[in-house]
């Protein structure tokens, strides 16, 4: 199997699937405007990347290492994150949409989540330590046997959060996000 190593390059509106992306190591690259919903992203490396406006829309990702990754205005809907290579990664997130994404068991240490809509995402069993969810709409998001020692929530909205199902030492929420604490209590909070 032989593994083609593209470095430097950038790619705007371009229509990508297996063709363009299987065995592929990609370093230091830019896309704009990209489509990647043909691809399924099986053995693909991503190193220190940057996605501009990307569609990513119902891909499959599989096997796929992101290293030192930025995604900015791109669209995750429904995406499993959880087969990600987890040896050596990190990848973060601004302004994207990450409705019905799925990063089940996944070690998300320190990642960042800024400006994002995560709609009914699922983090169910995922360390979440130190991970900045800033100005991020959580509605429905579902955080059950999470580690989120030091997460911060504070800016973040409409989230329902267990602290008897998930591990949340240190981790800062604003007061207005108490009532997402407390909602399984059934309790007014004024």
């Amino acid at each position: 199997m032989h593994t083609d190593y593209i470095l430097d390059q950038e790619f705007r509106n371009e229509i990508l699937d297996d063709n363009n992306t299987k065995y592929k190591d990609f370093e230091n690259c830019n896309f704009y405007n990209c489509d990647f919903r043909d691809c399924t992203f099986k053995t693909i490396t991503f190193i220190d990347c940057n996605f501009f406006d990307c569609n990513f829309q119902d891909t499959k990702i599989n096997y796929v290492s992101l290293r030192g990754v930025f995604f900015n205005k791109c669209n995750f809907t429904n995406v499993n994150f959880a087969m990600t290579d987890q040896v050596i990664y990190e990848f973060h997130f601004t302004d994207c949409l990450l409705d019905y994404a799925k990063f089940y068991a996944l070690k998300m240490k320190k990642m960042k989540f800024i400006n994002c809509s995560l709609i009914s995402a699922d983090f169910m069993s995922s360390d979440l330590t130190e991970v900045l969810f800033d100005n991020c709409n959580l509605r429905r998001a579902v955080f059950i046997d999470t580690i989120a020692n030091k997460a911060d929530f504070s800016t973040s909205y409409d989230y329902s959060f267990d602290p008897e199902k998930n591990k949340i030492k240190k981790a800062i929420f604003s007061m207005e996000g108490l009532k997402g604490l407390l909602e399984k209590y059934d309790i007014v909070v004024k």
